[in-house]
């Protein structure tokens, strides 16, 4: 070793070597060192289907296209939109168990589903239908292997269309006679109903801030502790609280087990927030949230270069705490 060092600085090689390749081995092996066991630096980032769809591009409907997207881009999994399965594949075994097959070997597990259903009605008859309808969704769920279903607790219906109850900002009359308290017994019995089925399929409900009376944090709060069960917690969604969002979603966030994430590049459809999501994240990591965090994209840019970049803002804003 010694001889061959002699030779080096001698022949004037060794000044000719950068520093950068002597001590390159080692600094490489610090870092190694240095780094974490291999736990997770991130939260899961999933792609919402509903970010592609969103009701009315017909091309990105199809949800083995969705899920092919999501690989492409990199995602860590998928939560589907049960809307945008069409009736006659929803209705086919084989045709939900192919897209298990189809996620299974792209490496991507089905985290979450996305579902309605509406129980502010006076019309017993119709919560009733929406309590089976919700019963169903769930069992959907369990046989695609899905932890988690988003569910709301519907709206009055007097606003006329979702864009008018949007440019209410969400807000909208109760029918002629009620009020909103008297709608919350409604709910609430009516998720009550669900939960057998829910503990039977392991399946948890997770009620989103989504308009109906999840329009404010005391409202999804006061459904969620009522029932007071593990198998009914929250969806946050971050873009459906459009005044003092921060404050809000702190409220929710002890009981939050799914977040969805808006992003709004190109202008949003129906409205745009700027979302400081490195806040977002410490307002939940302080509540010990390690889940998955769903893009769902509500802008006017191409899907094509809004997704990555949405990818990215959440990548860099959810990471975990001492990792």
């Amino acid at each position: 070793m010694n001889s061959r060092r002699q030779f080096l600085t001698q022949s004037g090689l060794l000044s000719l070597v950068p520093l950068t390749c002597a001590v390159g081995a080692s600094s490489a092996q610090a870092a190694e060192t240095d780094k974490s066991s291999g736990a997770r630096e991130t939260h899961p980032i999933v792609l919402s289907t509903y970010s592609l769809w969103r009701f009315q591009n017909a091309e990105l409907r199809d949800i083995d296209k969705c899920i092919d997207i999501a690989d492409e881009y990199g995602f860590d999994g998928v939560e589907l939109l049960l809307y945008q399965i069409e009736q006659n594949d929803l209705l086919s075994h084989s045709k939900l168990m192919s897209y298990k097959r189809h996620a299974l070997s792209l490496g991507l597990p089905l985290v979450g589903l996305s579902t309605h259903q509406g129980f502010v009605t006076p019309d017993i008859e119709r919560r009733k239908q929406n309590i089976d309808r919700t019963i169903a969704q769930l069992e959907i769920a369990y046989k695609l292997g899905i932890p988690v279903t988003r569910v709301n607790t519907g709206t009055w219906g007097t606003s006329g269309s979702f864009d008018k109850l949007m440019k209410n900002q969400g807000i909208e009359k109760p029918l002629d006679g009620y009020s909103d308290e008297d709608a919350f017994p409604w709910v609430i019995e009516a998720f009550e109903a669900c939960l057998p089925t829910a503990e039977k399929c392991g399946i948890v409900m997770a009620l989103e801030n989504h308009w109906g009376l999840g329009l404010t944090p005391e409202g999804i709060l006061r459904i969620v502790n009522a029932i007071d069960s593990p198998w009914l917690q929250i969806t946050t969604d971050t873009g459906n609280f459009l005044d003092d969002p921060y404050e809000r979603l702190e409220k929710i966030a002890p009981q939050t087990v799914f977040v969805q994430a808006k992003t709004y590049y190109g202008g949003g459809q129906w409205y745009s927030l700027d979302l400081d999501y490195t806040r977002i994240a410490s307002i939940l990591q302080k509540h010990n949230y390690r889940g998955f965090i769903s893009l769902e994209f509500e802008g006017k840019e191409d899907y094509r270069t809004a997704i990555p970049k949405s990818l990215e803002l959440l990548r860099g804003a959810f990471r975990r705490v001492g990792v």
